[in-house]
């Protein structure tokens, strides 16, 4: 705090410290998704280029993606588009007007939450 100053607010805050409410983490988690979503679309879009490439190029590409690591990348595509898709589908309903209030954020971001962890296992059955 200031010496010379009446505001008593903190100046240096610990984040680590801060109880964020599960809506904030419901909306990081969408931003952080929807950077995930960017940058794994270059990959998806090279595998996708280079499966229309050639006969041969398709069997590479389906090998590679036949392997574990191929397969947990898949699995984390798949995942992080779902739970960003399920939060923009929240976000969409709040802009209608319902879910509005903190009682119902907080509802509507642990819905999100619960069928985004639902889908994810789905996703690792249908992959594995």
């Amino acid at each position: 705090m200031r010496p010379t100053s009446r505001d008593t607010r903190p100046v240096n805050l610990d984040l680590g410290t801060i109880n964020l409410p599960v809506t904030a983490y419901a909306s990081i988690t969408h931003r952080v998704t929807g950077v995930l979503m960017f940058f794994s679309s270059f990959l998806m879009l090279w595998a996708l280029d280079q499966s229309l490439a050639s006969e041969a190029s398709f069997n590479a590409v389906a090998a590679v993606l036949s392997s574990p690591l191929a397969k947990l990348v898949s699995w984390g595509i798949a995942s992080v588009l779902t739970y960003h898709a399920l939060a923009g589908i929240k976000h969409l309903i709040m802009d209608a007007g319902i879910g509005e209030t903190m009682r119902g954020g907080v509802l509507g971001a642990r819905i999100v939450f619960v069928l985004a962890a639902v889908a994810a296992m789905v996703w690792g059955v249908l992959i594995w």
